[in-house]
């Protein structure tokens, strides 16, 4: 099981993490590992938790109990380290509507330093199928591939540890088929992917591994061809299809 992973070995972790808004617990004393080469989907209701546990890993918020660590080490010791590491995209893109595609990441480079930035973001463009419109403002651009440069920045420094949230928001077909295909292939290219989806049956064909959540807590953890859907009240349209 995930959680037998020993302490010293963990890429990310969360340590009984908790986090209240107010009386509102968001997290409740949630443990988590994650390591280089998994595929994790994160799946539970609205409410349950998923956006919270995604911006704690990406060190966006601190929990009121508990540690995040990284490479065995409090997060907080050395932060722009675990920051050079982690890819974030958020249910929101965050991106400078008043600057170009080219411009957001561009900017985001220089802050993280990168060597031949050109070349780069060049390349993130290029990935998501956004190049051609590398030079429109973001605020002129539809939600979709708004969607798709919030993509590009998440990868422009190649980082370990891919951390999405909602990442098929708004984009068409043809691009949540490439981006279900990239995806998937990340864990061969030893990075880590965790990401929430309301879709399950987008979710169960990328990730090996399920991490359902419900009020706050996690109700399983554990590889997703062995995961109990019935009783975790998930239905997959494949095993219904089986069970007809």
């Amino acid at each position: 099981m995930p959680s037998d992973i020993p302490p010293t070995k963990a890429g990310l972790e969360l340590r009984k993490v908790s986090k209240f808004f107010g009386d509102l617990a968001a997290l409740r004393a949630v443990q988590l590992r994650i390591e280089a080469g998994e595929s994790v989907l994160l799946y539970g209701p609205n409410g349950a938790g998923k956006t919270t546990l995604l911006r704690i890993l990406a060190t966006l918020a601190r929990p009121n109990e508990g540690q995040v660590l990284f490479g065995g080490d409090d997060i907080r010791r050395d932060p722009q380290t675990a920051k050079k590491a982690l890819g974030f995209v958020s249910h929101s893109t965050f991106l400078y509507g008043d600057l170009t595609a080219y411009e957001n990441l561009k900017f985001t480079g220089t802050l993280f330093g990168l060597s031949d930035l050109e070349t780069k973001v060049s390349s993130a463009l290029e990935l998501f199928e956004v190049r051609d419109r590398a030079g429109t403002l973001v605020r002129e651009l539809s939600r979709g591939l708004q969607q798709r440069v919030s993509l590009a920045r998440a990868f422009l420094h190649g980082p370990k540890f891919l951390l999405l949230d909602e990442p098929f928001t708004g984009l068409d077909a043809a691009s949540k088929e490439s981006l279900r295909v990239l995806l998937g292939r990340l864990p061969e290219q030893g990075k880590a992917l965790v990401f929430s989806t309301h879709d399950f049956e987008q979710g169960e064909s990328i990730a090996r591994r399920l991490v359902a959540l419900r009020a706050g807590r996690i109700c399983y953890d554990g590889p997703m061809n062995l995961a109990p859907l019935e009783a975790l009240g998930i239905i997959s349209r494949d095993k219904s299809r089986g069970s007809s």
